[in-house]
């Protein structure tokens, strides 16, 4: 009898141990930040609202705790309304021009905007090449993003390549002079 009563202490204390790093687990892994992630992969496009087109002067990048982010800024955007672009997923980074560009990664995200002209001055806006880096963006280190890839479009259109870990969900938004697309880490709510 008093072997079963310590056989029975025994687990009851082994159990107790187990029950500790349960919690203990649930907290590291409570301290991960919720992401949202329900933006979808599909293409997202918006219509310019007016005639005029702001020049595109800058591209940049930055890591946040959810997702890798991308702003394309423009000069005097937000007085006109809506920047139009069109950003999808596509199989190949193609030019009219030249055909396909190369690009790493395991997706390619295409950003389509427009100009790279600026009609005050009649030059080009952004100093991008075609086939070529963005100029200035480092992406050394990123989850998400691995690659990026300049390419003259039509009629002064600018197409950004990126070349992405995967085929992630993705938002684009808008404020003032700056068209935003942030690309997640993973599909998961949680980074």
């Amino acid at each position: 009898m008093r072997r079963l009563g310590t056989a029975l202490a025994v687990l009851a204390l082994a159990g107790a141990g187990l029950a500790g790093t349960a919690v203990t687990a649930q907290a590291d892994t409570g301290a991960s930040a919720v992401c949202e992630t329900g933006w979808g992969s599909l293409e997202k496009r918006v219509t310019p609202a007016e005639d005029y087109l702001p020049p595109l002067t800058n591209v940049r990048t930055g890591q946040h705790e959810c997702f890798d982010r991308m702003v394309v800024d423009y000069k005097g955007g937000s007085g006109t309304g809506d920047i139009g672009y069109r950003v999808k997923y596509v199989d190949k980074l193609i030019s009219v021009g030249t055909g396909e560009i190369p690009i790493s990664g395991g997706a390619i995200l295409q950003i389509a905007v427009s100009p790279n002209h600026d009609p005050e001055t009649g030059t080009n806006s952004y100093p991008g090449t075609h086939g070529q880096p963005l100029p200035g963006v480092d992406i050394t280190g990123y989850q998400t993003f691995k690659d990026t890839r300049y390419v003259d479009g039509l009629e002064d259109d600018v197409v950004i390549g990126v070349g992405v870990r995967a085929r992630l969900p993705f938002r684009v938004t808008q404020s003032g002079d700056h068209l935003i697309i942030d690309v997640a880490h993973s599909w998961n709510a949680t980074s």
